[in-house]
């Protein structure tokens, strides 16, 4: 009797500042449950602040976490794309390189057409481009280097219809359908870098994920040029005669 008096007195006094325990208090009839309960809510109300400021670093935590792996995921990217157009045009170089000696086999062929050719791709292969570091200076200048191989490429390709033996010859039908096959190749590469370039810069620049990437910087895009947009014309006539 008295001791249940002193708990009830316990629960009056606490019932302003505790409800729950006090409820909990009245369901039970075991002391030690109460003293449990009501010590537990008098914790929570201790250190719940804490807790919360403590999940919410943890939740910032995992956010700058995973948009930094996020910024090197796209950053791979472009430089995997960037690999895939430069393949495509070291191959074009190549086959260039072939072209050439194959003609170099015509008599009389114009030694200028030749010269073009090959001081346009002299040119190109010596401009390298970082791919950490893509500028539009580097792009209008590595632009204007492959499009003076491809002006250069058309010349010689047009100027073989002066030459019979060269139209017959089956190496040079194999390297012109080759040739043709790679600007196709090239121009996919470019288009698939653009869309990685995009979608990095659309990454890194936007906000908040701006706050915290700040050594990624903006990349540049392929533009076109002049004729750029369209494959090296190496389609010809081969039932025409010289006139």
């Amino acid at each position: 009797g008295h001791s249940t008096g002193r708990l009830r007195a316990v629960s009056e006094l606490l019932e302003g500042h505790f409800p729950l325990a006090v409820s909990v208090h009245f369901q039970s009839t075991n002391q030690k449950d109460f003293i449990f309960y009501w010590w537990v809510q008098k914790m929570m109300k201790k250190f719940l602040p804490w807790m919360i400021v403590g999940g919410l670093l943890l939740m910032l935590v995992f956010w700058y976490i995973n948009v930094k792996n996020g910024a090197i995921t796209v950053d791979q990217a472009v430089k995997k794309e960037w690999g895939n157009v430069e393949t495509s045009y070291q191959r074009r170089n190549d086959l260039i390189g072939n072209l050439v000696k194959t003609v170099k086999g015509a008599a009389e062929f114009e030694k200028s057409t030749l010269e073009a050719v090959i001081a346009a791709r002299s040119k190109a292969t010596s401009i390298t481009i970082d791919p950490t570091n893509i500028t539009p200076e580097q792009f209008e200048q590595f632009n204007q280097a492959q499009s003076g191989v491809s002006s250069a490429l058309s010349r010689l390709l047009v100027t073989v219809e002066k030459y019979p033996d060269l139209k017959a010859n089956q190496n040079f039908l194999k390297l012109q359908d080759e040739l043709a096959s790679t600007e196709n190749q090239i121009l996919t590469a470019r288009t698939r870098f653009n869309e990685s370039v995009e979608a990095y810069n659309n990454y890194v620049l936007k906000m908040p994920r701006n706050l915290i990437l700040s050594e990624y910087k903006e990349k540049a895009v392929f533009k076109a040029v002049a004729g750029a947009e369209k494959p090296v014309d190496v389609e010809f006539d081969f039932n025409n005669e010289k006139k």
